[in-house]
């Protein structure tokens, strides 16, 4: 029985040191690419006409410095915190945004969307 306390602190270790901040010149990560559903979308439900699944309002963004972008939180998402940990400068753009292009996606994109998950 005392594997399981010294596995789970362990485990809580590497966690704490994975997400250490790391500079950019250190690391081998240039882009990102995230693929996933409402926790993970920064917007792009805000590029479909017909999509009912939005959250482009208060009270979503409070605490985001952009305010409400689409995002499905009130901050930040995990693809957020871990391109920033993993050295990927400002936040990844939106896939559906015709504007994000070019010099505009060549650290990743996220192509999240909220309700991804939803079978009709």
């Amino acid at each position: 029985m005392k594997a399981v306390p010294d596995l789970l602190l362990l485990s809580v270790v590497h966690v704490i040191d994975f997400l250490k901040p790391v500079k950019a010149k250190q690391t081998a990560v240039r882009a990102l690419f995230v693929f996933g559903d409402s926790f993970l979308d920064n917007g792009n439900n805000n590029y479909i006409e017909d999509c009912d699944l939005k959250s482009n309002y208060p009270p979503y963004g409070v605490d985001f410095p952009l305010g409400p972008t689409g995002r499905f939180s009130n901050g930040r998402n995990a693809a957020d915190i871990l391109a920033e940990h993993l050295g990927i400068p400002d936040y990844l753009p939106v896939f559906n945004n015709p504007q994000n292009k070019g010099d505009r996606i060549l650290h990743g994109v996220n192509y999240a969307s909220a309700g991804a998950g939803i079978l009709e």
